[in-house]
């Protein structure tokens, strides 16, 4: 059973979001503090609103991120606050996902069991994403065995992408991610690099355009040996 620590000081929203994240099988701890959430027992995954009362949900993120026991917790903050430096704020301080309210829950559920297959795996354990074998230790890329040629952007585009598979990236996230920025001068260059990688790995409707928002790998994937270190959906617990 996956165990969610909910920190949000809004009683109705909260309680509503741990019955419906419980009904997908997931187990979750109420907090309203900050105090509260740092005393908590270590969860699988710790879902943040920024708007505590004792204190800033970004700085207690990265007070989580410098405790030992919970230092690898998979952390997605779930906050009204939708501007652009405060994702920039959220990601930096050492938040795995951003997300704004409201959102609906099978989108929450998507966004955390692709948050847990990133956490939980390996960073050099090779992905199978539909024909494709992407390898971070050795940085290749394979299509039906085949190796294809791509640069350090490329791949690090494409791995992005296919550690997330199925779940839509903004544009500032990829950014963030890849470039180590956000600024809007440098979208054009993810365009480009997105158009290259489309065209040398040659498989139609692998990388999704989501307009307005970014993109997305639209396959499931999985590592290499499938059997191995797969997290399931936490309904199926």
């Amino acid at each position: 059973m996956i165990k969610v620590l909910l920190v949000e000081d809004d009683v109705r929203l909260a309680d509503a979001l741990a019955g419906a994240l419980e009904t997908h099988g997931y187990t979750v701890t109420q907090v309203r503090t900050a105090q509260r959430a740092l005393a908590a027992d270590p969860a699988d995954i710790v879902l943040l609103d920024l708007g505590l009362p004792d204190m800033d949900g970004v700085e207690l993120c990265r007070m989580f991120r410098e405790r030992h026991d919970v230092g690898d917790t998979a952390i997605i903050m779930v906050t009204a606050r939708g501007q652009q430096r405060e994702r920039v704020r959220g990601l930096r301080s050492g938040a795995d996902d951003y997300v704004v309210k409201p959102l609906a829950i099978e989108e929450l559920c998507a966004r955390m069991e692709a948050v847990l297959r990133r956490t939980r795996r390996p960073s050099d354990e090779p992905l199978i994403a539909g024909p494709l074998r992407i390898d971070p230790a050795g940085r290749t890329v394979e299509r039906d065995g085949a190796r294809v040629e791509v640069t350090r952007k490329e791949f690090d585009l494409l791995l992005a992408l296919a550690r997330e598979a199925g779940t839509v990236l903004s544009r500032e996230h990829l950014l963030l991610r890849v470039w180590g920025t956000t600024w809007s001068g440098t979208l054009r260059t993810l365009e480009v690099h997105v158009g290259t990688l489309r065209a040398k790995l040659d498989v139609p409707g692998l990388i999704e355009t989501v307009r307005g928002v970014g993109y997305r790998l639209a396959v499931a994937h999985g590592p290499a040996d499938a059997s191995a270190d797969a997290v399931p959906a936490a309904s199926r617990h």
